[in-house]
């Protein structure tokens, strides 16, 4: 019997759907898709500690990828009337809904990279 509501299908479908908003967003406010394409991997830099292991790599990676922080963002950005922080924020949610729906999840501290709270990558 095939499973298609399990919390890892759920949260894969939430990332999918987070992409989607944000970039339909992105594109309903007129942002430039040259940026989009140049700035959605930047949150992937939160790897870099990596180098210097698992412990402070897990923690910069998933603070990298921690939804609340674009939501901030954007919500600072909407508020303050700031295009550009709005911008940036919905490029970064777009970058974690996709990590998401891939099921790249946040990293456990004492697991390889590959192990995420959505399984094995």
């Amino acid at each position: 019997m095939i499973r298609i509501f399990t919390p890892a299908v759920l949260l894969r479908l939430e990332g999918a759907t987070v992409f989607g908003v944000a970039l339909a967003l992105y594109l309903d406010a007129g942002f430039s898709v040259p940026a989009f394409l140049l700035l959605v991997l930047v949150p992937d830099l939160s790897m870099v500690p990596y180098l210097f292991g698992r412990r402070i790599g897990a923690i910069s990676y998933n603070l990298g990828h921690l939804e609340a922080w674009p939501l901030i963002l954007g919500a600072v950005g909407a508020i303050e009337g700031e295009p550009t922080l709005v911008q940036v924020a919905l490029i970064w949610l777009a970058h974690i809904g996709i990590d998401r729906a891939v099921g790249l999840g946040f990293k456990y501290e004492e697991a390889n990279f590959q192990d995420t709270h959505l399984g094995r990558v």
